[in-house]
């Protein structure tokens, strides 16, 4: 069984952290096939496009143990994860955001949070016992 899970930094403050779990959550249900479900209808017939069909935790860790978490999730061939720095967070548009990173190497990125999915085990390995984000 697969399990899906974000963490943010918990030094962010609440408008900036519900951004990098949207972008996040963006993210996994672009790449990860099996997250979005099939469009349903309801009771009158009318179309809903499909949400998330496994639930998606949104949790909170101090910075530097999200930056650990990307470096463990990149180490984990059985996970796909996402980082989002606050390189990214900084710029206004995507052409900003692909400048910069094309002159800053991966260790000098800040990692602000982090999506994963991936086997059960090896998700709660990582995300443990961390706090809901509140």
């Amino acid at each position: 069984m697969n399990k899906c899970a974000i963490v943010v930094s918990e030094e962010l403050p609440t408008g900036l952290a519900a951004n990098a779990a949207s972008v996040l959550a963006v993210t996994l249900g672009h790449r990860v096939d099996v997250l979005v479900g099939a469009d349903v209808k309801d009771a009158n017939g009318v179309t809903h496009p499909g949400v998330i069909s496994i639930p998606l935790p949104i949790l909170k860790a101090p910075r530097d143990q999200v930056a650990a978490m990307v470096q463990s999730a990149a180490a984990d061939e059985e996970l796909f994860f996402v980082s989002f720095s606050a390189l990214a967070q900084s710029c206004r548009t995507y052409e900003e955001y692909t400048d910069k990173m094309a002159t800053t190497a991966t260790a000098d990125l800040d990692s602000v949070g982090i999506g994963l999915h991936g086997p059960q085990k090896r998700v709660n390995r990582l995300v443990g016992s961390l706090p809901l984000l509140r």
